[in-house]
Formats: structure tokens, C-alpha cells, sequence
């Protein structure tokens, strides 16, 4: 795939799972010294990982979230949850995705994932009522 292909195929993935509202803020708040970056992670992380059809997108999910808690990159992991809604991961999933983590990574990890999973999936009710 070439490089102008592989960041449209991205940009696409990224805004199937991510949802529109984040791609477009963080497209707005790109500038000239990390655009590179973005770049990067939308090539590789969304058009080359996240555009394969070797797993699904549910199970690709429960992957990254249980790689981020266990990697202690707890920043990440709130948009992940928000992506679950996109993506097909229960609720349930992510909680089985995080207790793999208590076992295999250490449990302040997975207790730490749970109470980020807790909060945010409390504020997407909340967003859901209004």
C-alpha cells in the first residue's frame, strides 16, 4: 500500500473506532512539530494494525486496552473505553481483558485500568441520558 493509501485507509480506520469528534480534535490541535508523528501513528497504528482483518475490531480492542493497562499507559485507556461503543468490546470483555492483566501483569495495574474503565464508562451513561 503506498503512503498516500495507507494514511487515507488510517485516517478512516481512526475515525471508525476513535469517533469523528476526537479525530477532529486532534486534528485541530495538530502542528507543524508533531505532525510527523501523527503521521506515523495514523500509517502504522490505524492503516497498518487496525485496518487488518486477521482479528476484529472487538478483539483488537480488548488487545490494546489490555496492553495499555498492563504497560502502565493509563492516559490511553479512557479513549479506548470510549471506543469500545465503536468497536463491539463489551463491557464484560474489557473487564475479562483486565483481569488477564491482574494475572499476567500485576494486579495495581488491572485495579488502576478498572477504576479508569469505571469513570469513563459512568461519564458515556451519563452523556447517553442527556
Amino acid at each position: 500500500m503506498t503512503e498516500p493509501t495507507r494514511h487515507a485507509c488510517g485516517m478512516a480506520v481512526r475515525r471508525a473506532v476513535l469517533g469523528d469528534a476526537h479525530v477532529d480534535r486532534a486534528e485541530a490541535a495538530r502542528t507543524p512539530l508533531d505532525a510527523p508523528f501523527q503521521d506515523l501513528i495514523t500509517e502504522s497504528a490505524w492503516g497498518t494494525v487496525w485496518a487488518s482483518d486477521a482479528i476484529s475490531r472487538r478483539e483488537r480492542s480488548m488487545l490494546t486496552l489490555a496492553l495499555l493497562a498492563a504497560t502502565g499507559n493509563f492516559e490511553e485507556i479512557p479513549m479506548h473505553i470510549r471506543a469500545t461503543a465503536r468497536t463491539g468490546a463489551s463491557r464484560r470483555d474489557v473487564m475479562e481483558a483486565f483481569q488477564h492483566v491482574a494475572i499476567y501483569a500485576g494486579v495495581p495495574r488491572a485495579n488502576h485500568a478498572i477504576k479508569l474503565a469505571k469513570q469513563t464508562y459512568a461519564e458515556m451513561d451519563e452523556e447517553a441520558t442527556r
